[in-house]
This record gives structure tokens, C-alpha cells and sequence, in this order.
């Protein structure tokens, strides 16, 4: 995992990690993969992204998530 494609500044896209070089956020990636978006048609849409970026957003997250906190979950129905 290439350390410097994804960064994180107060000063850009309030502090969100981004892909170095651009104020696309990983979270944007996570959402249009999440939509059914294909890695394909999501470098169309930005052209200064590759495909490396994709996966270290995708690490990233996961890496993220191992960290020990609990995330509780809400059933629809309790909504």
C-alpha cells in the first residue's frame, strides 16, 4: 500500500482523506463503488484518478475500519 496516494490536510475537502493531487475523497470512491459504479466508468467520470488510487482507497478503508471501535448497527424497524 503506497502510503503517499492517500492524504489527509484541515485545509482540503475539511480534513476528509483524499487522493493526493485532487479533492476527490475516498469516501466519494466508497460511495460510487457502494451505487454499483464500475471501477471502469468511475476513471471516466474522473480522469485524474488510476486505478492504484481506487485500491489504496479501498485498503484504506479497510484499514480504518480495523481499528477497535464498535459500530452499532439500527434495524429499520427500530427506526
Amino acid at each position: 500500500m503506497s502510503q503517499n496516494l492517500i492524504i489527509s490536510d484541515p485545509a482540503v475537502m475539511m480534513g476528509k482523506p483524499i487522493i493526493t493531487g485532487t479533492r476527490i475523497t475516498v469516501e466519494l470512491i466508497l460511495e460510487k463503488l457502494s451505487a454499483g459504479e464500475t471501477i471502469e466508468q468511475i476513471l471516466e467520470a474522473h480522469s485524474r484518478l488510476s486505478r492504484e488510487a481506487i485500491f489504496e482507497s479501498l485498503a484504506f478503508a479497510a484499514a480504518a475500519l480495523k481499528a477497535v471501535v464498535v459500530y452499532p448497527t439500527v434495524k429499520e424497524a427500530q427506526l
